[in-house]
């Protein structure tokens, strides 16, 4: 017995020294700046950056693999850290905010059959959804349920709304979205063309109140000719070209085209 204990106390001890050994000899030496990086970024998780979380960007910008500015969430100011620890400039970015580009809760969209599978847009949209736009918001929150800033919530109409002030642009919300009617816009553009459907106008009619009809009217007053038709069934904006003087979103008969400050500007006045 007493061999046997002898035995393995020996073995235990070989062991570890070869463990050591082999933990001496390939262990990965770490850039200190990466810590520093990592303390600065705001620990999210989000993936906006295209790297594994927070830690796999910090590891890439202290191997000078990504800009410093690369964190969306973190904007400027982690930016600016971030340049100070690696003692480079940085060129200033401008964070965008998450848009959802439809109007169609319950009483502006026809539904079309009763839904009682599992509560989450992904699978609804795997059985075809309930409503009659193969376009539209399926209302159950993906997007909110994904948003790590607590920059979204669920209408009482049921459909997702961006809290403008908190959107950092992370674009979780727009990956969670499986019918991709959430888009990351310019912070400073207030029109928007809140329609994804490619059916055509009497299509559209029928099953949405504010659904684009494809007129064109919006195409042929924009005095920036910042307006075009995806397809030929949908109004889309170029944002480079817009200028938000919200004429199209007056011109439009349905309502799909929506003025952002003009909206604010009744709230105020009322």
């Amino acid at each position: 017995m007493l061999n046997a204990i002898i035995a393995l106390g020996i073995a235990g001890l070989v062991f570890g020294a070869m463990l050591a050994l082999a933990a001496e000899k390939f262990k990965v030496e770490q850039d200190p700046r990466m810590l520093e990086i990592l303390n600065v970024l705001p620990g999210a998780n989000c993936g906006a950056c295209g790297f594994p979380g927070c830690s796999g960007l910090a590891e890439a910008i202290a191997r000078g693999e990504a800009p410093a500015n690369a964190c969306v969430p973190g904007g400027k100011a982690a930016a600016e850290a971030i340049s100070k620890i690696m003692n480079v400039d940085v060129a200033e970015s401008m964070s965008e905010v998450a848009v959802v580009y439809c109007q169609g809760h319950e009483h502006n969209a026809e539904i079309s059959a009763q839904y009682h599978g599992v509560t989450s847009c992904k699978g609804a949209n795997m059985l075809g959804g309930h409503k009659s736009c193969a376009y539209g918001c399926l209302g159950f929150g993906d997007c909110v349920k994904a948003c790590p800033f607590g920059a979204m919530y669920m209408s009482e109409e049921g459909l997702p709304v961006v809290i403008k002030e908190k959107c950092t642009g992370c674009g979780a919300c727009a990956k969670a979205c499986p019918r991709g009617i959430i888009d990351l816009v310019p912070p400073d553009k207030d029109v928007h063309i809140l329609c994804r459907s490619f059916d055509k106008g009497p299509s559209v009619r029928k099953y949405c109140k504010v659904g684009c009809i494809a007129c064109q009217l919006c195409v042929r007053s924009c005095p920036q000719e910042a307006i075009s038709m995806d397809k030929g069934t949908l109004a889309k904006i170029d944002y480079s070209l817009c200028d938000n003087c919200g004429i199209c979103a007056t011109k439009c008969p349905t309502g799909a085209i929506r003025d952002e400050s003009a909206v604010s500007r009744e709230e105020v006045s009322a």
